[in-house]
């Protein structure tokens, strides 16, 4: 008697925080369970922050593995965010505490793993693995930058989340480059190579 066939167990990546200009790149694997499904899973940057915030503790509980992991700022600016993006995805692969038996990643680039693995352009969207992933991932990502923002309250990056808007640059030029940007990123690259020319006392 022939034993039942196992059903090949699919593993969803996708990042969050690529763009901004601080913080770590952060990247989720999920592994969905078929006998529990999460109706409303789609790509996070499509959701609300209701939504997202409703569905993450979800994915906890129903998947049958996930796992979130990051690369740092230090590893952004040494790696290029391309490299580090990908390290934080193979960094998530390898926490699963249930082997996978092929990763499926959301864009054009595949991290090295030791599994199967294929690159899906826009698979936020059409695969509810990595849609599970980048629900994850942004959730986690945001509550980083919110517990930055108690800390340096002055950046307003519980609002824009670390990315580039003017508000955002002004601020940098006002109060400095703190340990928490990534200096190999144009915009703070060029701050840091033309600092403002008032002083410290003139900037508060």
């Amino acid at each position: 008697m022939s034993e039942p066939c196992r059903i090949a167990l699919i593993c969803g990546v996708d990042e969050a925080g690529r763009g901004p200009l601080c913080g770590a790149v952060v990247a989720a694997a999920v592994i969905l369970d078929p006998a529990r499904p999460i109706e409303g899973l789609a790509d996070s940057k499509k959701l609300s922050k209701r939504a997202r915030e409703r569905l993450a503790p979800l994915i906890r509980e129903r998947a049958l593995a996930w796992a979130v992991a990051e690369a740092s700022v230090e590893e952004i600016d040494r790696l290029n965010i391309l490299h580090a993006t990908m390290l934080a995805m193979k960094r998530a692969v390898e926490a699963l505490a249930v082997r996978p038996d092929e990763a499926l990643i959301d864009g054009n680039r595949c991290p090295a793993l030791d599994i199967p693995v294929r690159a899906i352009v826009k698979g936020d969207s059409l695969e509810p693995a990595i849609s599970a992933a980048s629900i994850l991932a942004k959730t986690v990502r945001d509550e980083q930058m919110r517990a930055l923002d108690l800390a340096f309250p002055h950046y307003g990056l519980a609002g824009h989340k670390g990315y580039p808007t003017a508000a955002h640059l002004a601020a940098i030029r006002k109060h400095g480059v703190q340990d928490f940007y990534r200096r190999s990123f144009g915009p703070v690259r060029a701050i840091l190579e033309n600092p403002p020319l008032w002083t410290e006392d003139e900037a508060t």
